[in-house]
């Protein structure tokens, strides 16, 4: 992780817009994917603009069943609860889909961090890079349950088990920096004027989580004109 992290923006005057694009953008990948090799890994974030693309996603014209899902972190609360990422992104979308179940690969959170990270760090162990990664940005800087001054952010195993973050609940589980960054592609969602300190560390260049992921071809950052701190949130 020694070396700067590419970044490429795109800024777009508000959320729809950008659904939009990100929506074109991530068929085009999974379509290149499913050509090329004939499957798709996608990692998904949770948040509510990301559950906007999901539903989104419901109409598309896509070979399904060449689809494999995965997360980048879960909160360790029982199978089903809705604020779980699994669950949000069944209900905005996986649940109207033919993708099959067993492509489908939950953080087996409702165990615990220490037992949920260990066997999902199992099933990624043999597992090639993703194909595209989706991530988002919290206000301290945090993606995935990745905090500031949280446990070993970059690490060699692909899962962290989290036991004190700062945002409820405190047990969590979340795939490692360094397993984030093995993906052909990376899309950071980052909406609202709530981001902008954040966007700004991470503009200059500040040790946030965020900037420790950091993928061969580097990331592509979405933003709306709020998160860039372009208009104001009564406008």
């Amino acid at each position: 992780m020694n070396e700067p992290q590419i970044r490429r923006l795109h800024i777009f005057p508000d959320k729809d817009e950008l659904v939009a694009t990100l929506r074109t953008q991530l068929l085009q990948a999974a379509a290149s994917a499913i050509e090329k090799q004939g499957r798709f890994s996608i990692v998904l974030a949770g948040g509510e603009t990301p559950s906007a693309l999901y539903h989104t996603l419901i109409d598309a014209k896509t070979e399904w069943q060449a689809w494999h899902i995965y997360f980048g972190d879960e909160r360790c609360l029982p199978q089903g609860d809705p604020q779980r990422n699994d669950q949000m992104a069944k209900t905005a979308w996986l649940n109207s889909v033919p993708i099959p179940s067993e492509q489908i690969h939950n953080i087996p959170a409702e165990l615990g961090a220490e037992e949920g990270a260990k066997q999902y760090h199992e099933q990624l162990k043999n597992r090639e890079m993703f194909d595209l990664v989706l991530l988002g940005l919290g206000e301290d800087g945090h993606t995935a349950s990745l905090f500031p001054n949280g446990e070993a952010i970059y690490t060699s195993e692909n899962t962290i088990a989290v036991a004190n973050a700062p945002k409820p609940p405190p047990e969590r589980i979340s795939l490692s920096a360094q397993r984030l960054s093995q993906t052909a592609k990376l899309f950071f969602i980052v909406t609202g004027g709530n981001k902008q300190n954040a966007v700004e560390r991470w503009r200059n260049d500040e040790p946030i989580p965020a900037s420790m992921i950091n993928p061969n071809k580097g990331v592509d950052i979405f933003l709306d004109y709020l998160a860039v701190g372009w208009g104001s949130e009564e406008e």
